[in-house]
């Protein structure tokens, strides 16, 4: 991953200032890469230079550290161990950088001397939390201890399968855990796909069952649908069917955990987008191309709502009768059972199937 190490030590102070403790706890990997003050400059300079081809960024950098990363001229936490390899792949990467804020973006540029003392003071907070992360685990693996991976944004945000260009700079699908965390795919023992009742995204993008605005206002403030790194307000739409197909395939996925149904309690209808329909052809499988995605037409299944609130129910044979038949025409349309249906945000609201 690529870490941001003032976002991250605001994180560990923020813990520790409500009396949990982190060290012992939060392993970080040597081969972590660290986003720079550079990177979040490119990032943001670009978005706004490119205006009317605005991917949607967080703005956070991401993307310029990856591309430091592949381009291998990434700095990495191992490289905070030593302080003259630092500073020598600080120097050449800072000069190369301030000529591309100067000349192509007509930015202020950096402080070099600034940026090296303040990485270096970085790695004396962080040196507690630094492990080889791959043994660990693979010797937690071989001991019978039970790991979770949990991946973050989407499968339709994957660089390689989602809808790029829109899409981050990783690899979020199911795949991406093994490289990420250094076990072997025969490790992983089975993968649940969180997914919602409906559908969102947030950030630019093609998005084919996306609601008009009035009616996606409301869903969005039914689910409070806002990022959590951002606080954007997401897109809405419909469940997609098609998508969700699509990430079972390239996820392989055995399960689904599927969140908010309660969003859907006051609907009086509620849709479930079963195909596209592009230049006259029914296309049941996920284009990779963007003219399609962009301009397709969803093809609606339509089913009743159960207009009553969901947010009590603790076991799935209580849930009303059309909220389960509307679980049930997903579970038919992707081939896929559900392990978890949450009714709301709390613990107890969570329906273990």
């Amino acid at each position: 991953m690529v870490i941001d190490p003032k976002a991250l030590l605001e994180e560990i102070d923020f813990l520790q200032s409500k009396g949990i403790e982190v060290e012992g706890r939060l392993l970080i990997s040597h081969r972590a890469h660290l986003i720079m003050p550079y990177h979040k400059l490119l990032d943001q300079a670009k978005e706004s230079k490119d205006a009317d081809k605005k991917i949607g960024t967080t703005g956070r950098g991401i993307g310029p550290a990856y591309v430091d990363k592949v381009n291998r001229m990434g700095i990495r936490i191992v490289d905070l161990l030593d302080g003259d390899t630092l500073k020598a792949k600080l120097q050449r990467n800072i000069e190369e950088k301030n000529e591309i804020l100067k000349k192509i973006y007509e930015r202020e540029t950096l402080d070099e001397e600034q940026i090296i003392n303040e990485y270096v003071e970085f790695d004396q907070k962080i040196d507690p939390y630094v492990k080889d992360v791959s043994s660990h685990l693979n010797q937690a693996i071989q001991e019978g201890k039970k790991i979770l991976l949990e991946g973050a944004q989407g499968t339709l945000l994957d660089v390689d399968f989602g809808t790029y260009p829109y899409v981050t700079s990783s690899n979020p699908v199911s795949g991406g855990a093994c490289a990420g965390v250094g076990i072997g795919p025969t490790k992983v023992d089975t993968v649940t796909g969180v997914i919602k009742a409906y559908t969102t995204r947030v950030g630019m993008g093609p998005f084919p069952t996306e609601m008009q605005e009035e009616e996606g206002a409301n869903l969005r403030d039914l689910g409070e649908e806002f990022g959590a790194t951002t606080g954007r307000p997401r897109r809405c739409g419909w469940f997609d069917a098609v998508i969700a197909n699509f990430a079972v395939l390239v996820n392989g996925i055995h399960d689904f955990a599927l969140t908010k149904l309660d969003v859907l309690d006051t609907l009086e209808e509620i849709k479930i987008c079963v195909a596209y329909k592009f230049d006259g052809k029914t296309i049941t499988t996920f284009p990779s191309e963007k003219r399609i995605l962009e301009n397709c037409e969803p093809v609606y299944e339509s089913y009743p709502g159960w207009c009553q609130s969901t947010t009590e129910i603790t076991e799935y044979d209580h849930l009303p009768t059309n909220a389960k038949k509307y679980l049930q025409a997903i579970r038919n349309l992707t081939n896929t059972d559900f392990s978890i249906i949450s009714v709301g945000s709390g613990r107890e609201q969570t329906i273990q199937i």
